[in-house]
């Protein structure tokens, strides 16, 4: 049930990512690969890569306080944590143990996986926790350590990912709703297009008992249809959230993508009709970073002075599921 005249704003947000760089110079010394192969077909030239002593909770925690800082709030003020990850620390769960790092002593936690489009979906859980009255302030983050699960013999997928964390803090507000419009979507059929799965094999336990005991294994991708997926859903899901937000293409002023491959995000903005001057890319610096993408890039953005108070940005989350979503936000309040 929606609370009569209750909307949300975004009132602060923030980052974080590891500090090691791994170049596509470096990468060349562990696959058969070189910076020119990498460059031309994904606009990569290096990403981070946390370290053995980095925790996903950690990064997290990182961009979060500094989303509370910008957005001049206590932790203590916090009502809800969602967490967007794939790479949870724990299998339980993470959010809580973000929810202590921070000092968030009242508010709710738990973790939401959509991998890549997370972060999307993330956003609309909050919109519809403070649009009923539930919550008044939610922290929403977006992180993934990815590097964890590549597999680094394989050239084809290890080039493209890296590690990070956003966060933004979303408001209640009865000044006018900034979370103009939201669609999602999955289709399971494609689900063995991009996968980070568990492999069981037999394990006797007593008698004629047994149970399934093994690993996940590293990700893998067919990036040929992940390519295809993304520029044929992406523009629709984008058109059709620009119609719900009774928006022209014109009068967006950012978009802003899962940053996947520079070859999507050209793709994408070409069909929309959107100038390259409008499209937001940090891809070239950090890579894919999954469900922190796209709070990453918008929390650069912001901290850069290009995104300014009243601009229309377009968000739009794709990946594995298959999932894909999009949302329309108006920064500032």
């Amino acid at each position: 049930m929606t609370q009569a005249g209750v909307g949300l704003k975004i009132i602060g947000c923030g980052s974080a990512t590891p500090t090691q760089i791994l170049t596509n110079e470096q990468l060349s010394q562990i696959v058969d690969t070189s910076d020119e192969w990498i460059t031309t077909r994904t606009g990569i030239s290096q990403r981070r890569i946390a370290d053995a002593s980095q925790s996903l909770t950690s990064l997290a925690a990182k961009a979060a306080q500094a989303a509370l800082s910008k957005a001049q709030i206590s932790p203590e003020a916090i009502d809800l944590i969602i967490l967007a990850t794939s790479t949870t620390d724990d299998l339980f769960g993470s959010a809580s143990k973000i929810q202590t790092l921070i000092g968030a002593n009242r508010a709710v936690a738990f973790d939401l996986t959509a991998a890549c489009s997370g972060f999307v979906f993330a956003l609309n859980v909050a919109a519809s926790f403070i649009r009923s009255g539930t919550y008044e302030n939610i922290l929403v983050i977006g992180a993934d350590i990815l590097s964890r699960w590549v597999d680094w013999s394989d050239r084809t997928s290890c080039i493209l990912f890296g590690d990070g964390a956003g966060a933004v803090v979303c408001q209640a507000t009865k000044q006018g709703d900034r979370f103009l419009a939201c669609e999602l979507y999955s289709d399971g059929c494609q689900n063995n297009c991009l996968n980070l799965s568990y492999q069981s094999e037999s394990y006797p336990l007593v008698d004629s008992l047994e149970i399934g005991k093994g690993h996940f294994h590293p990700i893998t991708m067919n990036g040929k249809e992940v390519y295809r997926f993304a520029i044929a859903k992406v523009p629709e899901v984008i058109e059709k959230v620009l119609f719900k937000a009774n928006l022209k293409v014109e009068e967006i002023d950012w978009l802003l993508l899962h940053q996947a491959n520079q070859r999507i995000l050209d793709a994408v903005a070409e069909k929309l009709n959107i100038p390259p001057e409008k499209v937001i890319s940090n891809l070239k610096k950090y890579g894919n970073t999954s469900a922190a993408s796209i709070p990453l890039a918008l929390d650069e953005n912001i901290r850069l002075n290009k995104i300014k108070p009243g601009d229309v940005i377009v968000l739009a989350g794709f990946g594995a599921g298959l999932t894909w979503g999009a949302a329309i936000i108006q920064w500032g309040e």
